[in-house]
């Protein structure tokens, strides 16, 4: 009698250990990371694959992790119950109820799952083997309850089959980089940028364009010497031409074509800068970054004029344009110093009307909206519904602005700030 209870202890032990097993394999492949198995896998690594496989199909892999778990489980606490009551008589259910459940909860659940979690990337590799024969033995088992957990379901109108994952790839990866910069691990320079990279989809040319009031021209009319030295003096190297109107854009001149024809010649007034520029490429200005950035590669160039569905100028870009939303500001020894942004004294900040949303957002690391204006001073327009005075002050967004600048119907210097705390506590 005695050896028949030790030989069940050892029993128990054993199934506790399996249990242990399969909690913290069940804890490994579901926190491992996808996107380092799978470069893992690329590399030829023969574990990574089989766990790649494994969390391919997660409601198959958990279902066959819970079957085998719950069936030591139940199987060591029945052997334990038996025990005990051939011990200690009817109150041995008392005592193997409470003793399961602390060796259960202890050395079966959460000890191996810390650990699991504390390492589940070589967990998941050293199990993969094991869980993979588990889940092949397991599968008529896991496949017959599949069809009964999804019939009862659809029963409450829960149809598993027409649910999407809830997030996107790039939305995966928007939060880990959110969380990265939040721990300390990324910095902020490197979160803009890799966020940026994320949103070229959703962001169109007309949103960091250079618009048409700001684009450098040259009238096609002026004397082939003027329009030399204007191209000398622009700190641009290629400038829109237009022909008789400003809308009527005919092509497009590089300084590099300029140079080249006034090597050729001793007179610049004698050079036919029709001859020398190219033809100007027009783009819709809906057009996505992503888009125009291949366009840009494919077509071997920087330089486009933006239209509207009207065919009516709006703007230019450049692929520098689009770097820059990438990066950040690319300046050079001909560009402005004044980037549109002064910080004053009293904590307000001066901004060019013209400034983007995206811009103040990424430098100050604001959230103010630019779903329904790119610009500052859209969406003060967009917001008051009014094309406000010098000297009025609203307030949106938990942020203060001031209108200190205007011409005509433009805003074209605001100050900005966010509310302060007690402000908005009222206090």
């Amino acid at each position: 009698m005695l050896i028949a209870h030790i030989s069940s202890l050892a029993f128990i032990f054993v199934l506790l250990c399996l249990s242990a097993f399969f909690s913290g394999s069940e804890t490994a492949l579901t926190a491992a990371s996808r996107a380092r198995i799978h470069r893992l896998a690329r590399d030829g690594d023969g574990r990574a694959k089989r766990v790649e496989k494994l969390i391919e199909d997660k409601e198959r892999l958990i279902g066959a992790i819970l079957l085998g778990n719950n069936l030591v489980n139940i199987l060591a606490s029945a052997l334990a119950t038996s025990v005990f009551i051939a011990l200690v008589g009817e109150s041995g259910v008392v005592y193997a109820t409470l003793i399961m459940t602390a060796l259960v909860l202890i050395f079966s659940e959460v000890l191996p799952k810390s650990y699991a979690i504390s390492n589940p990337d070589g967990m998941a590799l050293a199990v993969g083997r094991v869980i993979g024969l588990v889940v092949l033995l397991f599968s008529p088992v896991v496949n017959l309850v599949r069809h009964i957990v999804r019939g009862t379901l659809n029963m409450f109108g829960v149809d598993l089959e027409s649910n999407e994952a809830v997030l996107s790839a790039r939305d995966e990866i928007r939060g880990v980089i959110d969380l990265g910069a939040s721990e300390g691990g990324i910095r902020k320079s490197h979160r803009d940028m890799l966020d940026s990279i994320l949103d070229l989809d959703d962001i169109t040319v007309e949103d960091v364009m250079i618009h048409r009031k700001n684009m450098a021209l040259i009238d096609l009319a002026m004397p082939a010497q003027e329009i030399v030295d204007e191209v000398i003096e622009s700190p641009f190297t290629r400038l829109p031409i237009y022909e008789d109107d400003a809308e009527n854009i005919v092509g497009v001149l590089h300084a590099k074509d300029v140079l080249r024809a006034m090597k050729a010649t001793s007179d610049p007034a004698e050079i036919d800068i029709r001859a020398i520029m190219t033809d100007a490429w027009f783009v819709p200005e809906t057009t996505t970054l992503r888009e125009q950035m291949n366009a840009f590669l494919s077509r071997r160039a920087h330089f486009a004029m933006v239209v509207d569905e009207y065919g009516a100028i709006q703007g230019l870009i450049t692929l520098e344009d689009i770097l820059e939303e990438i990066v950040g500001d690319i300046t050079d020894e001909f560009d402005h110093a004044n980037h549109g942004v002064k910080k004053l004294a009293d904590g307000w900040i001066q901004v060019d009307g013209t400034m983007t949303i995206r811009d103040l957002n990424r430098r100050f690391d604001w959230s103010l909206p630019d779903s329904d204006a790119s610009t500052l001073a859209g969406l003060v327009i967009y917001e008051s519904e009014i094309i406000p005075i010098v000297g009025q002050r609203f307030q949106f967004h938990g942020f203060d602005f001031e209108i200190i600048g205007r011409r005509r119907n433009q805003l074209t210097q605001i100050k900005v700030r966010p509310v302060a705390a007690d402000a908005v506590s009222g206090d």
